[in-house]
C-alpha cells in the first residue's frame, strides 16, 4: 500500500507539472498569453482541479502502466478531453475572449504529456528485459497465440521476473517470420532443438492451453529432448480470471497429457441440497473425502461434519479449512464408521441432514491379505452408517463406489460392490434418499500408481508395472468430487451413478510419460520392470458392460444405472450370516462373499472349506451386466 500511494504520488506530481506547462504554453502557442497570463493562477487553480477530477474518476491512477494498451491510452485521452471542455467552458465564463484553439491545443498538449510519461513507463521497463541480467534465463514460449502474449507480456511487465524472453515457435504458417510485439516467430516445433542451441534457452513455456492432450504429449517430448526446464499454462479461463500469470505458470504434470475437461456443475441444483444443511463426510481425512470437504464449503453448508479414524489427515485438513474458510462452521471427529456406539453419538448430536460416506479400505493387494478386515471396514461400516443414517432421517446418503465394484475379481471390489447392494435395498425402506457414484482411479490420490512411480523414478528406478497391456481409468481427484456432488443433486434414491471416465490409459505408457516429465529417457536412464498382475488384480476395470440398464442424466459426464430389485431383509440375513463367519477364523471368507455378491469371482481361492449356505439375495443391477 505504501510503494503505491509513492507511485501515484510521484505521478501525479509529474501529472501537476506537465499540465501547469501546457496550459501556459497553450496560451503563448494560441495568442491568448494576454488573456491567461495575468489571472494564470486562478486559472491554473481551475484548470488543475477539473482535471486531476477526471483522471482519477477514470481510474488512471490506479491503473498499472507497465500493461498499458489501447484501452488504457483511450481512457486518458477520454479524461483530457472532457476536463478540457469543462475547463474552457468555465474559464470562457470568467473571460469570453479565450479563443477555441486554446482548448483544442491544450488538450493536444495535455493528452501527450500524461500520457507520454506512462508510455515512457512502459518503454523504459520493456528496453531493461532486454537486458538479460546475470541470473536471469533465456525463455522461448510454444505457442503464439493469446496465451502466449499473455505470458510475454507478463514477463516484459513483472519487476520480479529476471529472465528475457527469445521469441515464440508455432506451427502456424501464417506466423512463421512474423513479430508480436516486438518478439520474432522464430520457427515451428520440428525446429525447437536447434532454435534452443542457436539462442541458449534455458526454460520452455508451453502457452497452448485449447489443444488437445496428444498434442500437449509431442510438445513435452520435444522438450524434454532439448534438456530445457519446461513449463506450462495450465487453462485459458485462469488465464483471464488471474491478475498475476506468473503465480499460474507450473511445471508439466501427467494431468495435462491426461487430459481432463472442465466440469461444469449446476450450482442451483447443488445449493439446493447442500446450503445451510448439516454435511458430514465419513473418510474426509482421504484423498476424495478431503476435496468433498473443500468442494462442498464452497456451498455454504450450515455445518460441515468430517469424520476420519486418522487423526494426522483429519488435523492437517481441519488446519487447511479454517485457513481459508475462518467462518465455516466446522467440526472435525475421530471415529470408526464400524463402531455402532460412535456413530450412534455423532448422528444423535449433530443430526446431519447428508452424509457422503467415503469411508473405506481400497488397496486391492493389502485387502486381498486382509479380506475380513475389508469386509469390517467396508461392508459392515457402510451398513452401520447407512443403518444410522436411517433412524435419524437423513435427507441424502451418497455412497463413494469403484469400478473394482463389477464383476469383482478381489475382495475389496466384492465388498464395495456390496456396499452398492447395502443402500440400493435400504432404500425401498427408508425415507433417506439412499444412491452409489461409482467412478474409476483418481490421480495422485494416496497410495495410487502416481505417487508410487514418482518415488521410483526419484530413487533412479526402476519404474515397475504389472503387466505391459493393463489399463485403468482415470479423472482428478476434484473432477471426481464435483461429480460426486453433481450426482447427488440428481439423485431420487436407488440409483446408482456411472461416472464418465474418458479413455482408458494403458499404465506402461504412463509410466514413460511420468519418466519423461521428470527428466530422463525411459528404456535408457529409467528402466521399467514387469512384475506379473497381484491377486485379484484385472488387466481392465469395467465401469459397464452393457447400455441396456444405462441412462442419461442432464449432465454429460454422469450415467445412471436403473435400481435392481433387491430385497433388503433377505440381503440382512446374508450379511448377519457373513458376520457370523467373520468369528471363525477357519472359514474360507471369500467363498462366504462369493454367495452374498453372486458376481465375486476369486482371482484364486486356496481354503477349500465350504461355507455356510447363503439366500441369493436377488438379481444386480443392469448397468453390470452381473446376472450374466
Amino acid at each position: 500500500m505504501k510503494e503505491k500511494t509513492i507511485r501515484i504520488g510521484m505521478v501525479g506530481i509529474l501529472d501537476g507539472l506537465f499540465l501547469t506547462f501546457s496550459l501556459y504554453i497553450s496560451a503563448i502557442l494560441t495568442q491568448n498569453n494576454s488573456v491567461i497570463i495575468p489571472q494564470f493562477s486562478n486559472f491554473l487553480i481551475i484548470a488543475l482541479t477539473i482535471k486531476f477530477g477526471l483522471l482519477f474518476i477514470t481510474n488512471t491512477y490506479n491503473t498499472l502502466w507497465r500493461y498499458a494498451s489501447v484501452e488504457e491510452m483511450f481512457k486518458i485521452s477520454l479524461a483530457n478531453v472532457i476536463s478540457n471542455f469543462l475547463t474552457f467552458f468555465i474559464l470562457n465564463l470568467i473571460n469570453p475572449q479565450l479563443t477555441t484553439g486554446f482548448a483544442i491545443v491544450n488538450c493536444i498538449l495535455d493528452t501527450a504529456f500524461t500520457g507520454g510519461i506512462r508510455i515512457s513507463y512502459r518503454a523504459a521497463r520493456r528496453f531493461k528485459n532486454y537486458n538479460i541480467p546475470a541470473d536471469g534465463k533465456n525463455v522461448l514460449i510454444v505457442g503464439a497465440g493469446d496465451a502466449g502474449v499473455s505470458v510475454l507480456r507478463e514477463y516484459r511487465g513483472n519487476p520480479r521476473i529476471e529472465d528475457k524472453i527469445i521469441g515464440f515457435i508455432d506451427d502456424d504458417v501464417l506466423k512463421q517470420g512474423t513479430y508480436i510485439n516486438g518478439y520474432k516467430v522464430l520457427g515451428e516445433l520440428s525446429e525447437l532443438d536447434k532454435l534452443v542451441k542457436e539462442h541458449r534457452v534455458q526454460e520452455i513455456i508451453i502457452a497452448m492451453p485449447s489443444v488437445e492432450p496428444d498434442t500437449i504429449r509431442e510438445i513435452v517430448n520435444e522438450c524434454k529432448k532439448t534438456k530445457c526446464k519446461t513449463k506450462i499454462v495450465p487453462s485459458l479461463s485462469n488465464l483471464i480470471d488471474s491478475k498475476d500469470l506468473t503465480k499460474q505458470i507450473r511445471e508439466v504434470e501427467i494431468e495435462d497429457l491426461l487430459g481432463r475437461d472442465p466440469i461444469n456443475l449446476n450450482n442451483i441444483e447443488i445449493c439446493g441440497y447442500l446450503k445451510d444443511k448439516r454435511v458430514l463426510v465419513t473418510g474426509g481425512g482421504g484423498s476424495i473425502g478431503s476435496e468433498l470437504c473443500r468442494q462442498i464449503a464452497n456451498f455454504d453448508p450450515a455445518e460441515l461434519i468430517i469424520l476420519d479414524i486418522y487423526e494426522n489427515n483429519a488435523y492437517d485438513l481441519q488446519n487447511e479449512l479454517k485457513r481459508k474458510m475462518p467462518h465455516l462452521n466446522l467440526k472435525v471427529l475421530i471415529g470408526s464408521v464400524r463402531d455402532e456406539d460412535r456413530m450412534e453419538q455423532i448422528f444423535r448430536k449433530y443430526r446431519p441432514q447428508v452424509v457422503f460416506h467415503a469411508a473405506a479400505h481400497k488397496h486391492v493387494p493389502l485387502m486381498e491379505d486382509s479380506p475380513r478386515e475389508a469386509i469390517k471396514n467396508n461392508v459392515l461400516g457402510t451398513l452401520n452408517t447407512a443403518q444410522t443414517a436411517d433412524k435419524y432421517h437423513v435427507e441424502k446418503f451418497v455412497l463413494i463406489s469403484t469400478d473394482k465394484a463389477v464383476n469383482p475379481t478381489n475382495i475389496m471390489g466384492a465388498s464395495k460392490r456390496l456396499c452398492e447392494m447395502i443402500v440400493q435395498s435400504i432404500n425401498k425402506a427408508s425415507k433417506t434418499e439412499f444412491v452409489a457414484v461409482r467412478f474409476g482411479n483418481v490421480l495422485g490420490s494416496n497410495g495410487s500408481v502416481i505417487p508410487l512411480f514418482k518415488k521410483q523414478i526419484a530413487s533412479g528406478g526402476p519404474v515397475t508395472v504389472t503387466h505391459e497391456k493393463i489399463i485403468r481409468y482415470f479423472m482428478t481427484i476434484p473432477e471426481a468430487s464435483q461429480l460426486v456432488i453433481q450426482a447427488g443433486a440428481m439423485a431420487k434414491g436407488g440409483e446408482i451413478f456411472i461416472l464418465d471416465m474418458g479413455e482408458p490409459v494403458k499404465i506402461i505408457d504412463l509410466a514413460r510419460d511420468l519418466i519423461r516429465l521428470s527428466g530422463f529417457e525411459p528404456d535408457v536412464e529409467i528402466s521399467i520392470e514387469i512384475t506379473g498382475l497381484r491377486p485379484g488384480e484385472k488387466l481392465y476395470e469395467e465401469l459397464l458392460l452393457n447400455e441396456e440398464g444405462i441412462a442419461n442424466t442432464t449432465h454429460s459426464k454422469i450415467l445412471i444405472g436403473k435400481p435392481g430389485d433387491l430385497d433388503y431383509k433377505i440381503l440382512l440375513r446374508n450379511i448377519a450370516l457373513l458376520k457370523q463367519a467373520l468369528k471363525d477364523v477357519n472359514t474360507d471368507i471369500k467363498e462366504v462373499m462369493t454367495r452374498v455378491v453372486p458376481t465375486y469371482h476369486p482371482a484364486s481361492n486356496s481354503n477349500e472349506n465350504m461355507a455356510a449356505p447363503v439366500v441369493q439375495a436377488t438379481e444386480e443391477i443392469s448397468v453390470t451386466s452381473e446376472n450374466n
